[in-house]
């Protein structure tokens, strides 16, 4: 018995030692990245190779611990040496930083080459692990691209590159994989995803449900509204649609279908609100840091331009959201007891308005008014965000009259805390590695020259018409996009697309990057692989293809918006005024239209439904698109008399003028 008892306890002791290292490791992680945010003591290329030792350790220790948790000894037998080797490399290049970046550009020793070689190895597997075959194939086929590039034919052939000359180009220099992206992402991402990891230990998106579930209360489709609110939000901060419908998708999903929703609708507007939430302001999805860096600008005219575009997508996928819930004929009742225990008194909701909105305040004050740089605003927002986190409760037992739990509730938040700066680097973690590996791709396209050799074949193909190239420029969205994160999609098409509109068809640069990023999240519900679809559809039981369908139905603006952006650069501004509002309000209506053209339940025959749903989906996109005045205000009056008309002779409703009698 004593030796069963070993075998059984050995392995879960051995498994919650591995589960508190990684804690550890998580915790050291962010002490090293706060401290260089705060004292910048090495260069930002310097703490970029030791950043990525250390994220992949926390990553390395945590997949490892699931995978022996799920029995898979494989997985963890290549996983440690992958990650050991990227280890290995961050601290071989730190330690000898001057002499591999200063002293030898161009040039490595033999033992540098191999432990190069290693470590684009262990970067394609760590790749294929985490975003599959895909994503795989086009670093493998840039790869191959770079080195036999004198082989290619036409336009898109180069004079190629030796081995040691690609070894350098993504390793040995530290300009590829350790490149300016990777040090993007441990300045001014990561210290937002820690931001991200505290919110969630604290329980502030459990307060976004309870307002969802309030707001619910007033509308009729109260209950997919807020699946929608609570998915949108939680993606923006995410920096990954299928991740997000995974992550959201696993109760909001089984909630819509419990209030009597069809499984794919309900799938499919989880899958939208997930691709939706990669464009709210203020963090895009990480990808507003990056776009930033890009235009040279100050992150928040970058938070500030999209502010529209958001508007206008959010309203009219809510609309669309109501139609496809109320055509379902389902209850949309939401009840606290289904979610929570008890509901929060007075005293405790505006302790916990105070607990989240003073954090948020210092990120808005530093940011907008000091100024301050995006990782020092981070910093300080990270800080005010564990203060008001872990003093917060405890205040609120005192108000409650309970001085006794103030021990053990600071206690508790002060576990929290250290759940949460786990949580961040557990989800900044994937993120780090496909941009690191996007980082190495960038620098191969540069070197390669493939940018401007795709603006000649855009020109080409399009035949210098501007439509036709954002047509294509979106194509290629969608194609890259496929199976990655919001950010790394946008980075490669703000690579290769975006040039070839700003310098060839004139489009302003901001326009450029917002058309090309709003192109670059459609991958997530565009069949035939439909990834957020996909992961949503299969949480619901649901058809793939149907909820592809309805999921286009209700995001149809969404594929819209890029060409609207090129056609009425207006709405992407950094200083916007009347005209961009007033602008923005006739590209809403245009959306609009085409979400009440394919969403709304018409009763009519078969033959006029369908003329009906596209005729007004043609006069939004017209609305959307076109940029002359009268022909914007003209397809708005259209629409508005087909609304008017349906309701006074279909519902027998009266008209809101005239003498009131019912038609």
């Amino acid at each position: 018995m004593d030796t069963q008892a070993e075998h059984t306890t050995g392995p879960s002791a051995w498994l919650r030692g591995l589960d508190v290292t990684v804690t550890l490791a998580a915790v050291l992680f962010w002490a090293i990245a706060l401290g260089w945010i705060y004292t910048q003591t090495w260069s930002p290329v310097k703490y970029g190779v030791i950043f990525v030792g250390g994220i992949m350790t926390v990553y390395a220790l945590n997949e490892t611990k699931e995978s022996l948790e799920e029995g898979s000894w494989v997985d963890a037998a290549v996983l440690l040496p992958a990650a050991g080797v990227l280890i290995t490399a961050s601290a071989y290049f730190f330690t000898n930083f001057d002499t591999v970046y200063l002293l030898r550009q161009g040039f490595a020793t033999p033992h540098e080459y191999m432990l190069a070689r290693l470590v684009i190895v262990s970067l394609l597997y760590l790749t294929w692990r985490e975003f599959g075959n895909l994503f795989l194939g086009l670093v493998v086929g840039v790869m191959l691209y770079a080195i036999f590039g004198d082989s290619v034919p036409g336009v898109l052939g180069h004079a190629g590159m030796s081995e040691l000359t690609l070894l350098q180009a993504l390793v040995t220099d530290l300009y590829g994989f350790y490149g300016s992206l990777t040090q993007l992402t441990a300045s001014w991402i990561a210290p937002f995803l820690l931001y991200a990891g505290l919110l969630f230990a604290y329980g502030a998106f459990d307060l976004i449900l309870r307002l969802a579930i309030v707001a619910a209360g007033q509308i009729r489709s109260g209950v997919a509204q807020t699946a929608v609110l609570s998915s949108a939000v939680i993606g923006s901060i995410n920096g990954s649609y299928t991740a997000n419908a995974a992550m959201t998708g696993s109760f909001t999903i089984p909630t819509m279908k419990e209030s009597g929703m069809a499984g794919h609708r309900a799938a499919a507007i989880e899958a939208v609100a997930s691709t939706a939430g990669q464009v709210l302001p203020p963090v895009m999805g990480a990808s507003a840091f990056v776009m930033a860096s890009y235009l040279g600008v100050a992150y928040l005219n970058i938070v500030i331009a999209g502010i529209v575009p958001a508007a206008i997508l959010v309203a009219s996928i809510a609309i669309a959201v109501h139609y496809t819930a109320i055509s379902d004929a389902s209850d949309q009742d939401m009840e606290f007891s289904e979610f929570f225990d008890e509901e929060m008194t007075s005293s405790q909701k505006v302790i916990e308005g105070l607990r989240f909105g003073i954090p948020f305040g210092v990120l808005i004050y530093y940011l907008g008014i000091a100024q301050y740089t995006v990782m020092t605003s981070a910093m300080y927002t990270v800080i005010a965000m564990v203060l008001t986190g872990v003093l917060m409760p405890p205040v609120q037992r005192l108000v409650d009259g309970s001085e006794t739990g103030f021990v053990s509730e600071f206690v508790t938040q002060i576990k929290n805390t250290i759940h949460g700066f786990r949580r961040g680097a557990i989800i900044l973690a994937p993120i780090a590695i496909i941009l690191v590996v996007v980082s190495g791709v960038v620098n191969l396209f540069s070197t390669t020259g493939v940018p401007a050799k795709i603006a000649l074949l855009l020109i080409n193909l399009s035949g210098g018409v501007l439509l036709f190239a954002v047509l294509l420029g979106m194509a290629v969205a969608i194609v890259m996009g496929v199976g990655m994160p919001t950010v790394a999609a946008y980075v490669i098409v703000a690579i290769l697309i975006v040039p070839t509109f700003v310098s060839d068809f004139g489009i302003a640069r901001e326009t450029a990057h917002y058309t090309m990023f709003y192109a670059a999240i459609l991958a997530g519900i565009t069949p035939p692989v439909a990834t957020a679809a996909v992961v949503a559809a299969g949480i619901a039981e649901a058809n793939f293809w149907r909820t592809c369908g309805a999921a286009l139905k209700i995001a149809a603006p969404l594929f819209v918006l890029p060409v609207a952006f090129v056609y009425n650069p207006g709405l992407i501004s950094m200083s916007p005024g009347g005209n961009t509002v007033f602008l923005g309000a006739l590209v809403m209506m245009g959306a609009i239209t085409i979400i009440y053209g394919l969403n709304y339940p018409f009763e009519l025959s078969v033959g006029r439904l369908t003329l009906t749903r596209i005729g007004l989906s043609v006069v939004g996109v017209l609305i959307m698109t076109y940029p002359m005045l009268a022909v914007k205000l003209a397809g708005i009056a259209v629409f508005v008399a087909v609304f008017v008309g349906e309701k006074v002779m279909v519902r027998g409703m009266s008209l809101p003028f005239g003498s009131g009698v019912n038609q």
